[in-house]
């Protein structure tokens, strides 16, 4: 008689009570130590990133046009000269005087970043950035801050020509961009107040002050009318989609008119003693 003998198979899992079987280079403090290194690594350059990486990130994000010159410090907290140019290919360009400083912090899922220009800002402007699916939300807290309007020449065509002169009063309230499936959404508003403002176009000087008003909504809208002056301008546009449709009027009084001629053949097109502008 033949007699068959099963063999036992090999336990495919670890009994109770034993301990689990790990590879020797796993279960060696070497490698827990040099895993912890390289991840100690990783936060130290993490916390550490120079400051010109964010300035890298900012010029690429801007097109060129907002330049961070001269930075110093880290991603997190650091300094650098502000500069406005025409972008790429162009020899335009404006340095705000001074710094402007920045503290960037994590908070919750976003993050939250304290700008200051000692020129021209009251108190550091407060932004919040808020990483959304398929876009972010940026958040600025009300706000109030003076530029020169001279800084705007850097930014080429056409104020390069126009060459201003004067003070530049922002504010803003409840102001919030929202980037979503490839569209911005725009709510609250923006007051940009143009004060005693000349051109080297014109010998008249100043010229007048100004008000430019921005409206969030479902169509975000501005306004700009004529504070004070004997160049008068007005009008209002619209964004739709994300083209800008402006339509303006530029008039002189009639005893500045020879003096503002050549700033109005600038400003539009010429119809008497005025000059109509249009964008889009």
């Amino acid at each position: 008689m033949i007699r068959l003998t099963a063999t036992p198979r090999t336990a495919s899992r670890t009994r109770p009570g034993t301990t689990p079987h790990y590879p020797s280079h796993l279960r060696s403090p070497r490698a827990w130590a040099l895993a912890g290194a390289l991840v100690g690594l990783l936060l130290a350059l993490l916390l550490n990133a120079p400051a010109r990486w964010l300035a890298a990130a900012v010029q690429q994000g801007f097109n060129g046009r907002i330049v961070l010159e001269d930075a110093r410090g880290t991603v997190w907290n650091g300094s650098a000269r502000l500069t406005l140019t025409g972008g790429a290919g162009s020899e335009d360009s404006a340095a705000l005087p001074g710094r402007l400083a920045w503290q960037i912090r994590l908070k919750g899922l976003g993050l939250l970043a304290d700008l200051n220009a000692d020129c021209c800002m009251r108190q550091p402007w407060q932004v919040s950035l808020l990483p959304r699916w398929g876009g972010a939300r940026l958040v600025l807290a009300d706000s109030l801050s003076q530029w020169p309007a001279q800084a705007l020449a850097g930014l080429g065509t056409p104020w390069n020509t126009v060459q201003p002169e004067g003070q530049l009063n922002l504010s803003t309230q409840g102001l919030t961009m929202e980037w979503a499936a490839g569209r911005l959404l725009l709510a609250g508003r923006a007051q940009l107040d143009a004060t005693q403002i000349s051109s080297r176009l014109s010998t008249l000087k100043p010229m007048g002050s100004y008000r430019v008003t921005l409206q969030g909504g479902a169509a975000p809208s501005f306004a700009l009318s004529t504070l004070e002056g004997s160049l008068q301008l007005s009008g209002t546009g619209q964004w739709v989609g994300s083209r800008l449709r402006f339509d303006g009027i530029a008039s002189a009084a009639a005893e500045r008119l020879d003096a503002l001629s050549n700033l109005l053949n600038i400003i539009g097109r010429r119809d008497g003693a005025r000059a109509i502008i249009k964008v889009g």
